[in-house]
């Protein structure tokens, strides 16, 4: 392997890790990086849905939540704070308790965090 590859590789690495933190407990001390311009519902939504495929990819989430619907998608304020909140549900997870994934994103639709309690 030559080291144009391994730099290569190394950026692509980093720059995966950089967008697509490991599940994290979102609530006062999560990231506020909002974006001066709103994005709409359905594009939450969509930003979601790619954050769920990219953890599920990562082996952060079980595969079955690809499948998962979306059911609801909300603006919510935490500590002053603006953001999406876009929930899904998986009925494939036994413990009910983590049945529903909630993922965070700016109100620009970058993603915060995700988690299972939805604070």
């Amino acid at each position: 392997m030559n080291i144009k590859t391994m730099n290569t590789k190394t950026l692509a690495l980093s720059i995966m890790l950089s967008l697509f933190s490991s599940i994290v407990t979102a609530g006062g001390g999560h990231d506020h990086g909002h974006s001066h311009v709103a994005v709409k519902q359905a594009t939450a939504k969509i930003n979601a849905t790619k954050i769920v495929a990219a953890l599920t990819q990562r082996k952060k989430l079980d595969a079955s939540w690809v499948s998962s619907t979306v059911s609801s998608v909300e603006k919510k304020t935490f500590k002053g704070n603006p953001e999406w909140v876009v929930v899904f549900n998986n009925d494939k997870i036994t413990d009910t308790a983590k049945q529903n994934l909630y993922v965070f994103l700016t109100l620009g639709g970058d993603y915060i965090a995700a988690n299972f309690s939805g604070k």
